[in-house]
This record gives C-alpha cells, structure tokens and sequence, in this order.
C-alpha cells in the first residue's frame, strides 16, 4: 500500500468516507515506518475532531454471545440516531500471525446500515487481545463522525485491563450460572466493570438469570467502585430479544453524564492518554532493543546459553540491557 497525500486522508475521515476511513485505518495499523509517520501525521492533524463520542469497551466469557449483543446493542443505537463504529479485535495466531476477521458475518444485519462501521483487526498478540493501533483507530472513528466507538475484545483474560484503559465504559457481559463458575473469574476484571450484564435472561433461562444477577450484586459488594460516583450495577438482558438494552444504554450515558459534571471523565481521559504514551514507549524501547545491531549480533549465543544453563536469566538480560556501556558483563555471569 502505498499512502496518498495526508490531505486526502484528512478530507475523507472528516466527511465521513467510509472507503477512506478504511484506508486510513490500515495506515495506521502498518507497521512499515513510512506508514507509521504518515499515521501519525493524520492522528494529529484529526485530533481536533475527537473526543466527543462514547467509548464503550465490551467483554466477556467464552460463549456470552458478544456479537450477537454488539449486533442488538448497535442496531438499537442506530434507530435511535447514532453513529456506531465497532472494533472487533480478532484474536491472531501466536505462529501464524493469521486471524479469524469473521465479525462481519457475524453482524449482518448491523454492517448493512450506512450508520454503522465494523472493522475487524487482528490483535498481533497483544495483552488482552486489544490490537496495538486500537486507540488511534478509536480516534479516526470519532473524526469521522460515529458518536459511539465500541471495543470488542477477545475475551476474559489477565490482560483485559488494557481495553478498560482506553474506554469511558467498560461492560463486562456473563451468563446464567456464572456465580457457579465465580472462582475462576479475575477477582481484578470484575474490577474493572461499570456494569455487569447477564445475557441470555428470556424464557426458562430467565429465573436463572435473575439468581445470577443476585449473585453477582453481592460479590461486586465486597470490591472498590470504579469510581466515586458509581455504583456497579448488574442487569439482566437478551441479545436475542432485545430486552434489557435498552437500560443498558441508560446506564452508559447515565454515567457519562455523572462524570462528565464532575470533570472525571476528562480527568479519565487524560490519564489514559499518559498511560497510552507509556505503552509506547515501552513497546518503542523493545523493538528499538531488537533492531540494534550489537544485540543482533549477541543475542543468538545468549538464548543458547540460558536453554544451556551455562547463564542465569539475569545475568542474559543485564548482557543485553546493558550491551553499549558494559560490554564485558558477560564475561562475569556463568
């Protein structure tokens, strides 16, 4: 791909082209450096345009039935006036690098309406399974005009705090039966909720559902709040149905609103936006750590001494952290 004037990129994302929206997403997701300049141009000259929409981050166990309530979820906020962008960050390949991308298909009915704009993305791996161009994109979504940005993410994992970084609303969706299987959910991701939907509450299932939902209310008892001004609360809904998402959406700009008087939800944001500057500058130091030649040159004998014993991981990494001002560290570990 070989990008076009800036001017272009500019121009389509602030009309809303959703062609050139597209391309600017894959811009900012290439990794070749002439890409991630022109990028990086484009996110700042967009800047303006952003931060007016509703971030929503959305996980939840294997089986919850995330699509089919991003399908519901989204089609409701369109009839009622909304622009709604989904990220559906796919999860890839550890080996092959290779990913699903299925969620159009499993959207139909939402990617057919012009108010809506679905991009799958392939998460490389990342913690938590949010793709490492995530919040830029989430930002090209705003400039072009959707209102809403949802996050879709892999799962529930250790690193799902990573999407709860980089929305105003984090919903973590369950299913009937999950007070059960309480123990092996991370006491820190229903943390990080600022609601808890049980899906699948219609027909017989439903007086299961509303046990579950109890359930639930009584352990996020015993946790902190996300927030000062927020009681978590725990709701039953059906994608299927579509009963419940509708107080859902209340609940988000419920809280929009509670936060946006207070002034946390900027204060939010720009903590966020530090913590994003960190991450990198973490993953630039790592990749700038591979690229040097003298660590090239060193790290195959490295890795052969550690898998050999013959050198502590400690000693592997002071070697190699430390490769310019102590070249003879190395020499001192066995």
């Amino acid at each position: 791909m070989t990008p076009l004037p800036a001017s272009y990129y500019i121009k389509g994302v602030l009309t809303g082209d959703r062609r050139i929206l597209s391309k600017a997403i894959t811009l900012v997701e290439s990794r070749l450096p002439a890409h991630r300049e022109m990028a990086q141009h484009l996110v700042e000259a967009l800047l303006p345009a952003t931060g007016k929409g509703v971030r929503l981050g959305i996980s939840g166990v294997p089986g919850v039935g995330k699509s089919t309530f991003i399908e519901s979820f989204g089609t409701l906020l369109v009839e009622k006036g909304h622009r709604v962008a989904v990220l559906a960050v796919d999860p890839s390949s550890q080996r092959s690098g290779g990913s699903i991308l299925a969620d159009k298909t499993r959207m139909e009915r939402l990617s057919a309406s012009p108010a809506a704009f679905i991009r799958p993305s392939p998460s490389g791996g990342t913690l938590g399974g949010v793709a490492r161009m995530t919040r830029e994109t989430m930002l090209l979504c705003e400039a072009a005009g959707f209102d809403v940005v949802i996050v879709e993410t892999v799962g529930v994992g250790q690193n799902e705090a990573a999407v709860a970084s980089m929305v105003d609303f984090f919903l973590l969706l369950m299913i009937t039966g999950a007070g059960d299987a309480l123990q092996g959910i991370k006491k820190g991701i229903l943390e990080l909720a600022h609601a808890v939907a049980i899906n699948k509450a219609d027909g017989d299932n439903l007086p299961l559902a509303e046990r579950t939902r109890k359930e639930l209310e009584n352990a996020l008892h015993l946790m902190l709040p996300t927030s000062a001004g927020w009681t978590v609360p725990v709701v039953t809904c059906s994608a299927r149905s579509m009963a419940g998402l509708e107080n859902i959406w209340g609940l988000v700009s419920e809280h929009r609103r509670r936060l946006g008087n207070s002034g946390e939800l900027q204060a939010r944001r720009r903590e966020q936006d530090l913590e994003w500057m960190w991450s990198l500058i973490r993953e630039g130091l790592q990749e700038r750590f591979h690229q040097d030649p003298r660590v090239r040159a060193r790290l195959p004998d490295t890795l052969d001494r550690v898998r050999q014993g013959r050198l502590t991981p400690t000693g592997a990494a002071r070697t190699l952290l430390f490769l310019l001002d102590n070249e003879g560290l190395h020499k001192k570990e066995v």
